[in-house]
């Protein structure tokens, strides 16, 4: 397909009449199409037209809505609520599994160390806040290799996966 003189001014003056790229190229035939017609009009540079002036549509009258003090009742006597909680659901508390060890760990106030004189033997389980200076770990011996913790704190922290399957079942998740 080539742009002949004719076919050129042609398009020029179906495009300034205000017809779409598609119309044009159906007007112009012979497998012109709307892509070619859309580049042949940028290459010309007619891209930007004066859009017609379009009458004005009058806008629909928007519903109002209650003021803020004044609260529409529902046949629940709930209060309706309007924007993005209006679909909120309110939230119901799950209690959350408790991790109990087989025997109470109790840990010697001589056991308990800072960070500077925990060693790579010696449990990591922490103690208390770490915000406060009265923060410690746990400092009791462990079997290297056993990973980072004492026997009775490795029971907290590592629980078998069938107890922890059993447990989310129990707690409805």
């Amino acid at each position: 397909m080539s742009w002949t003189q004719e076919r050129v001014d042609l398009l020029r003056r179906l495009w300034l009449e205000g017809l779409s790229a598609a119309q044009v190229a159906a007007e112009l035939g012979d497998g012109v199409t709307r892509n070619a017609v859309i580049g042949k009009i940028h290459r010309l540079g007619l891209a930007e037209r004066g859009k017609p002036a379009a009458t004005p549509r009058p806008r629909a009258a928007r519903p109002t809505r209650p003021a803020a003090d004044q609260s529409v009742s529902r046949s629940n006597g709930g209060v309706m609520v309007m924007g993005n909680v209006a679909l909120a659901i309110a939230p119901r508390p799950v209690a959350a599994p408790a991790l109990r060890p087989e025997e109470e760990v109790v840990v010697p106030i001589s056991m308990r160390v800072t960070l500077m004189e925990l060693r790579e033997t010696m449990c990591h389980w922490p103690l208390g806040d770490p915000t406060t200076p009265e923060f410690r770990f746990c400092g009791s011996q462990y079997e290297p290799g056993e990973g980072p913790y004492c026997r009775c704190h490795s029971r907290i922290a590592y629980q078998p996966t069938a107890d922890r399957r059993r447990q989310a079942g129990r707690s409805g998740r």
